[in-house]
């Protein structure tokens, strides 16, 4: 298939698009700089230049490809209200291109809260309108399954580990050495799912060529990891102390990471496993703390 990407020089992205090529697909990648153009040409793919909140760029890219996988966001969570209307309005976009074509139409999506609860597949996003987390892009896209497309929500755990991350498990990673101690809120027993990078890319292949209308797709390796046991491997990894963090002092001691990692999110991927054959290979979170690369990497930054 021709692949158009969006976020295909990020995190996930850039290990999405050479699983992809591997496999015999042709990859375009929507690129918002020189620099960004560059990193998805050593991937292999070829650039498209635009952005996130260059519609028409989309529009192109999506319109000139057999399917489409949404991975790029806005992760700014000083304005993540603003986030949300310009996912909207990606969903929008690429969702009218594709109507009435049968081609899929795979997207970066979240695990859903539910305190608790381990959540499956089978529960739906209650996160619905403008002014929900994500613009209420997973339920909004699946709006098109209606319209001729093939809507597939990729639910990542709010940790995509490996060597090189520069996302959540690195900000609190960042956060323990500035603070002196690893913390963790409460009594630490909320847990958090976790996957490999490369175990998530090798996901969103599988996903792209049995993709089926609204289906939700769990790239969740591991379950639940109490963040306390997070919270012990940075410390381990650092030399410093681990302490509880009272809730109330959250914000003040994380920042904008707090409100996340106080959740307890635990997900299932039986589902995924069984549907699409996958079954992740790579290091678990806590390996790859072990390893060391994440405090060599905060170190050097």
């Amino acid at each position: 298939m021709r692949v158009f990407v969006t976020g295909a020089s990020g995190w996930i992205g850039s290990a999405v698009v050479p699983e992809l090529i591997s496999a015999g697909h042709e990859v375009t990648g929507l690129a918002r700089s020189d620099a960004s153009a560059e990193r998805i040409l050593a991937t292999g793919a070829t650039p498209v230049p635009g952005s996130l909140d260059d519609l028409e760029s989309i529009r192109s890219g999506a319109a000139a490809a057999d399917a489409v996988i949404h991975l790029g966001f806005k992760h700014n969570f000083s304005d993540y209200a603003g986030a949300g209307r310009t996912e909207r309005a990606v969903v929008a976009t690429i969702g009218d291109e594709l109507a009435g074509s049968d081609r899929p139409f795979l997207f970066a999506s979240g695990i859903v809260a539910r305190p608790g609860e381990v959540l499956t597949e089978d529960v739906a996003s209650p996160y619905v309108g403008v002014d929900a987390p994500r613009g209420g892009g997973e339920a909004f896209a699946f709006e098109y399954a209606d319209r001729g497309v093939r809507p597939v929500a990729l639910r990542f755990s709010p940790t995509v580990h490996g060597p090189g991350d520069h996302g959540f498990s690195a900000e609190l990673v960042r956060v323990a050495r500035e603070k002196g101690v690893a913390g963790y809120v409460g009594d630490g027993g909320n847990r958090w799912p976790a996957v490999h990078r490369l175990d998530a890319a090798h996901l969103v292949r599988l996903a792209l060529e049995q993709a089926t209308p609204a289906a939700r797709v769990h790239g969740v390796g591991e379950e639940g990891i109490p963040t306390r046991e997070i919270a012990e491997a940075i410390g381990s990894g650092l030399g410093l102390p681990v302490e509880s963090i009272a809730p109330e002092d959250v914000d003040a001691h994380f920042g904008w990471i707090g409100r996340f990692f106080g959740m307890d999110i635990p997900a299932s991927s039986a589902i995924t496993r069984e549907r699409y054959g996958w079954e992740p290979t790579g290091p678990t979170l806590l390996e790859d703390f072990a390893s060391g690369a994440y405090f060599d990497a905060v170190a050097a930054r």
